[in-house]
């Protein structure tokens, strides 16, 4: 009776063995496809809008528009040469992302000045000079008032359209919000630009998006 009441033990313990057995080869098996194939099992980040067609003028006088942010991973901000506060901490922060990338030709900088009166293109290659960065991959744009607030909060939502005032003289766009951009035109993150770990989330995010 002894030898029969073992069998059902033995069994069970050898059905356990090749269900953990089993278990493990399979969640190996779909580890090792999400390393080796990007974007496999990792979800996708989701748009929260579309780039719309600009053209601003650059540092070196000549034209930006949305095609050159075409098939590039584009991280895009607003800021103002002559702030003190809240610009040189996310400019600054994003150095360190413009290092990171900056040998990657799917991979560009698109910042935009809020103060296009005094911001003019030979003012912001003076301090694209002073951040020592290369503009083919870090890009400073100038362009009318009411297009650059219009981008900014309807094209990268980095700011609520509700901030238009009637008189664009009266309005004014001071925000540290990033927008990260994928090479199909369309907005799928925002950032606050002046928290180091958004930041690196940020780095994160980019990495994926390179690999699509």
């Amino acid at each position: 009776m002894s030898t029969f009441a073992a069998i059902p033990l033995v069994m069970s313990k050898r059905m356990i063995f090749y269900i953990v057995f089993f278990a493990v080869l399979v969640i190996g098996f779909f580890g090792f496809i999400s390393y080796s194939i990007p974007g496999f099992m990792k979800p996708k980040l989701p748009p929260i809008s579309t780039v719309k067609p600009f053209a601003f003028i650059n540092q070196d006088g000549g034209y930006t528009t949305e095609k050159d942010l075409a098939g590039k991973v584009a991280v895009v901000n607003f800021f103002f040469t002559t702030c003190k506060s809240v610009c040189p901490k996310m400019n600054n922060n994003l150095k360190p992302v413009y290092e990171q990338y900056k040998n990657n030709p799917d991979f560009i900088i698109v910042s935009h000045t809020s103060d296009p009166e005094r911001d003019s293109a030979s003012v912001l290659k003076r301090y694209s000079d002073s951040m020592g960065v290369d503009n083919k991959t870090w890009i400073f744009l100038t362009g009318r008032k009411d297009s650059l607030y219009s981008a900014a909060r309807h094209s990268y939502k980095i700011d609520d359209p509700k901030n238009f005032v009637q008189d664009i003289n009266d309005d004014f766009l001071h925000t540290q919000f990033i927008a990260l951009i994928n090479k199909k035109g369309d907005v799928v993150k925002i950032y606050d630009g002046i928290k180091p770990s958004e930041v690196k989330e940020m780095e994160v995010d980019i990495s994926k998006l390179l690999k699509e």
